[in-house]
């Protein structure tokens, strides 16, 4: 498959995945470096995201007469997923966050009466005094950049929720693909057995009729036969339902797909674990913790603004009508001791910014343990397809065909006979469960590594070759 088409298909065909966080930018307003960086890396997620079953040996076409392409599951659980709608929601929130955020202290205007309606010489409005005055707040400290710095630290904290979120999904696609893959295999393989079972009873009932067996067997023939006709219902059946469940991670509930394409049979070889984990720091999941690390440094910066005063300010004219006089009145207030009363403010900010740390290690041991696993426990699944494909099968095949004539000679008892069919059976069995572990595990170490392994594959025997110039 040439990953270089699918990738400019998908880019091309879904402009609305990547542009969701610059369509709510501010008008002119070009886009700062880090934000391209951001819209890159996302792309580069979709990458992986298309080959994360790179092992499998899909079509470039697009699907045709209902046959799907993992290609295709992949785009449309991208654009229709529901799960990733809800970040072009929180998007418009933070939005609107920064407009709010940008704006200045609000001025207040104020109408103020004294010395009227009392006794004597105060009574009705002759000795009145008006004042009519404008107010506002100076903040100091720079309180504004702060506020809208936290907004922007968190819209980056959203592009890397969402790149956690949208590699997931792309996991998840691949991970059912390869079990609705797994499943036509086994349906496959039931076909098989039930005409294998069919046949058997047909030959043992040539044999009951023949005299040389009794009839006893022909009933156990035809007991295996009915047994394996329910495997075969019961494996359309859960063939059924692993499509249903794929084809809801893009919003349907009915499958507009009969059958998918791909090799369940090719996983690729090993790479080294230690190339592996060496690119585990570039996982979405880890480089979310710098960005709520620059989301906390915000945080801190803003709690210390906190500790600078604001100034609050008015002016305004005064009228007293005893006199028929006019007066101007300024004044300004600003709160004492900010800086002690804030500092423990200050205090949480920062001990929640050095939490990302420990989260981050914590977050690292966990991806180690989770690599080492599937890192294991594919190559004991390619281990075993490939012994099972290369030894097992041949030998089991040959087996049958040698037990079925002996059988029919009247060398081999019945009991003989079935047990050559059966482990054969349980080979393939075996060999179709090792083949969809290999996938499976291979798509969760792309996942973790953020990287396709035939990159790792490549980077590996590129240095291996240099090595031995």
């Amino acid at each position: 498959m040439q990953t270089r088409n699918i990738v400019a298909t998908l880019l091309s065909g879904s402009p609305s995945i990547f542009s969701w966080a610059e369509s709510t930018a501010p008008p002119n307003t070009a886009p700062t470096t880090s934000a391209k960086f951001k819209r890159i890396s996302f792309r580069k997620l979709v990458f992986v995201g298309l080959i994360l079953g790179g092992q499998l040996s899909l079509a470039q076409a697009e699907a045709t007469n209902n046959t799907l392409t993992l290609n295709t599951a992949l785009k449309r659980a991208l654009e229709q997923n529901p799960s990733l709608k809800v970040f072009e929601f929180r998007n418009t929130a933070l939005t609107g966050q920064m407009e709010t955020s940008n704006l200045k202290p609000a001025y207040e205007l104020s109408l103020e009466a004294e010395n009227f309606s009392g006794s004597d010489e105060l009574s009705g409005f002759d000795g009145a005094e008006l004042t009519v005055s404008l107010s506002s707040v100076l903040e100091m400290g720079d309180k504004r950049a702060a506020r809208r710095g936290i907004v922007s630290n968190s819209r980056s904290v959203l592009d890397a929720q969402r790149q956690v979120e949208s590699l997931a999904l792309l996991g998840e696609v691949t991970r059912r693909y390869v079990d609705v893959l797994a499943a036509q295999e086994q349906v496959s393989l039931a076909k098989e057995a039930n005409e294998l079972a069919s046949q058997t009873l047909n030959i043992v009932k040539k044999r009951a009729k023949a005299g040389a067996t009794p009839d006893a067997e022909v009933k156990r023939a035809q007991a295996a036969a009915s047994q394996a006709h329910l495997t075969l219902l019961s494996t359309r059946q859960q063939l059924a339902y692993l499509k249903v469940s794929l084809s809801a991670l893009w919003g349907e509930t009915s499958p507009q797909f009969t059958t998918i394409d791909g090799d369940l049979f090719h996983s690729g070889t090993d790479v080294d674990f230690e190339r592996l984990y060496a690119k585990v720091e570039r996982n979405p999941a880890i480089q979310i913790f710098a960005a709520e690390e620059r989301l906390k440094e915000a945080e801190v910066r803003l709690a210390k603004t906190q500790s600078r005063s604001d100034i609050s300010w008015s002016v305004g004219v005064r009228r007293f009508e005893e006199s028929d006089n006019s007066a101007l009145v300024a004044g300004f207030s600003m709160p004492l001791f900010s800086s002690k009363r804030n500092s423990g403010a200050v205090s949480t900010a920062l001990a929640q910014r050095n939490e990302i740390f420990v989260r981050k290690e914590v977050a690292l041991l966990n991806m180690h343990t989770q690599l080492f696993r599937a890192f294991h426990n594919r190559k004991q699944a390619i281990l075993t397809a490939k012994s099972l494909q290369n030894t097992i099968i041949p030998a089991l095949e040959e087996a049958l065909k040698e037990t079925q004539t002996a059988y029919q000679r009247g060398r081999y008892g019945y009991l003989e006979y079935v047990s050559a069919r059966q482990e054969l059976l349980s080979a393939r069995r075996i060999l179709i469960e090792s083949a969809s572990s290999a996938l499976t595990y291979g798509a969760e170490i792309e996942q973790l590594t953020a990287e396709p392994l035939s990159a790792a594959q490549q980077g590996e025997s590129t240095e291996l070759s240099g090595s031995v110039q």
